[in-house]
Formats: structure tokens, sequence, C-alpha cells
């Protein structure tokens, strides 16, 4: 199994959208929240998603394809 350490950002259109939810049924990967903050007028999310590479590069697309901006991340997120 994969993992990919993920640092997603969305604009307030998407704020109220379950977008995690989406991810799990239709990829079929498991999402770990690590950190985030959700406000009116945006939002982050800082997320380890696990599971076939494939389907990693499809649910990061996705996202995307929405209006997010994900940019991956290197190391533990809980550190320092």
């Amino acid at each position: 199994m994969d993992r990919a350490r993920l640092f997603v950002s969305f604009p307030e259109a998407l704020v109220d959208r379950p977008m995690l939810y989406e991810i799990v049924r239709r990829y079929d990967v498991i999402p770990n929240i690590r950190r985030a903050n959700v406000e009116a007028h945006a939002g982050w999310v800082i997320l380890e998603l696990s599971g076939p590479q494939e389907r990693i590069d499809a649910a990061v697309a996705y996202l995307t394809g929405l209006g997010c901006a994900v940019n991956r991340m290197e190391g533990d997120v809980l550190e320092g």
C-alpha cells in the first residue's frame, strides 16, 4: 500500500462540499487527517492518503479538478 502526504487548500465555494467522502467513495483510498483549518471563506487540510498509487493519483487529480490546490509534502507533519 502506498501513501502520500498532501497539503490541500480550497476556496469558499468548496467549504461545504464533502470532498474527502467523495474521494473515499470514488477511489477507495484511506484518508488520515493530520491537521485542518476550515473557515467560511476558505480552508486547508494536511492529509495522508493510503492505497494503490494509481488511486491516490486519481484522487489528487479529482481534487485538483474541483479547484483545490494540492501539494505533496515530505516528512512527518506533526514533528517539530
